[in-house]
C-alpha cells in the first residue's frame, strides 16, 4: 500500500501544478477503467465535498446584467478542466471508420495537445496493458506533457511510459477496480482541498 500511497502524493502534486499553470487534465481507460475516469471527471469539474460557488467578480458583475444571470450565479460551480478521451462517440466511431481502432485515443489526445500546451494524461487500466492508453500515453510524452499510469499491481507497459507510476493493490481484476476508487476520491478530496479550501 506503501507504492499505492507515494503515488497519490506524486499525482496531487502533478495535477495542482497543472491546474495552477492553466492546464488540463486528460483521461483515458477501457470499459470499468472509462467508468472510472468519468467518475473523477465528475468529482473534478463539479463540487465533490466542498462548496464551490462563482468566485470571479468580473464575471459575476457581468452575470447580473441579465437573465438568467442571477439565477447562474446561484446555481453555477466552480470547476477544474478534465477531459475523458472517448466520450464523443461520434468522433470515435468516425475516426475508426476510416483508421485503426487503438489509436483513436491519441488522435483524439492530439487534437487539444496540438494547442493546448499545458497538460496530464492519466491512463487508467488494471492490467497496464490496453493498446490504446498505451498509444495516447507514447503521444502524450511526445508533446512533452505529464503522463500517469493508474493501474494494479503489476504496472505493465504503461508504467515504462509514466512520468507517474501509480498501482492499487488487489490480487485480481475485481479487487483492483475495487482499490482504485478510494484512491482517487481521496486524490480528488486532496485537489479540492488545494483549490477551494
Amino acid at each position: 500500500m506503501n507504492q499505492a500511497r507515494d503515488g497519490l502524493i506524486a499525482v496531487y502534486r502533478a495535477l495542482a501544478q497543472t491546474f495552477e499553470a492553466g492546464g488540463v487534465l486528460y483521461l483515458c481507460g477501457n470499459g470499468g477503467s472509462f467508468a472510472d475516469a468519468l467518475h473523477i471527471k465528475g468529482e473534478l469539474a463539479k463540487s465533490f465535498e466542498k462548496p464551490r460557488p462563482l468566485a470571479d467578480p468580473k464575471l459575476i458583475k457581468q452575470l447580473q446584467k441579465k437573465d438568467p444571470g442571477p439565477e447562474l450565479i446561484k446555481q453555477l460551480e466552480q470547476g477544474l478542466p478534465v477531459i475523458v478521451l472517448g466520450e464523443s462517440h461520434s468522433l470515435r466511431s468516425a475516426y475508426e471508420n476510416d483508421k485503426q481502432t487503438q489509436f483513436s485515443y491519441a488522435q483524439e489526445l492530439n487534437a487539444f495537445a496540438a494547442h493546448l500546451k499545458t497538460g496530464v494524461l492519466m491512463g487508467i487500466s488494471t492490467s497496464g496493458r490496453a493498446q490504446n492508453v498505451i498509444a495516447a500515453l507514447t503521444l502524450a510524452r511526445a508533446y512533452q506533457l505529464t503522463t500517469i499510469s493508474f493501474t494494479g499491481p503489476a504496472g505493465g507497459p504503461m508504467a515504462l511510459l509514466a512520468d507517474i507510476d501509480w498501482r492499487a493493490p488487489g490480487n485480481t481484476t475485481a479487487e483492483i477496480q475495487e482499490n482504485q476508487p478510494p484512491l482517487y476520491h481521496a486524490l480528488c478530496r486532496m485537489i479540492e482541498t488545494h483549490f477551494f479550501g
